[in-house]
């Protein structure tokens, strides 16, 4: 991948990230209810951007006991979050963090699935991160961007969507989640 990729400087800063990641966030953003028909027991899921691992967590659950989550983020202050969360919650042997760089995500294990929840808007070279994210994802896998609706305008969205496409990627759908616009995109 080309130079600044990923720009820490456009990223939520990490003081921000308690007031995403409460318990009455689990009314809109339930991480269940949202992965569970995309991930299976034994899979190996990523989740770039991942933050403090709010769906990190979630979906080191549904991967279970054989699967693997590789939780990717830019900012090793939200990877040091990941790690305390996912030790209380008793799942840190599900999730390797992975610490990114501004020119990549730095992942090369292949992955069923992959997640970015409200963070594609942050990426500076977009093309070159999804094709990043296309040369991870398995055959017949999957990738889920979902965007905030109040900050990435339906243009901008649609234009997210027709660079994975000319990349590789599918359009498999757009399941419904609250505030959000998305894309679940196959491979």
């Amino acid at each position: 991948m080309k130079s600044n990729v990923l720009q820490p400087d456009h990223t939520c800063p990490w003081w921000l990230l308690p007031a995403f990641d409460n318990p009455l966030r689990k009314l809109v953003h339930d991480p269940l209810k949202i992965l569970r028909q995309f991930v299976r027991p034994g899979e190996t899921a990523l989740d770039v951007g991942c933050g403090m691992g709010y769906f990190s967590l979630g979906l080191a659950q549904l991967v279970g006991d054989t699967g693997k989550v590789i939780a990717a983020d830019v900012q090793p202050r939200m990877l040091a979050g990941l790690r305390q969360r996912a030790e209380r919650a008793a799942l840190v042997e599900r999730i390797n963090p992975q610490l990114c760089q501004p020119d990549g995500i730095g992942v090369s294990e292949p992955v069923d699935f992959a997640l970015a929840f409200w963070m594609v808007h942050e990426v500076h070279q977009r093309r070159a991160f999804l094709q990043e994210i296309y040369g991870l994802v398995k055959p017949g896998g999957k990738f889920l961007i979902v965007e905030p609706l109040l900050h990435v305008s339906g243009a901008d969205f649609e234009r997210t969507i027709a660079l994975g496409q000319e990349i590789g990627f599918r359009a498999a759908g757009r399941p419904r989640v609250a505030l959000s616009r998305t894309i679940l995109f196959g491979k």
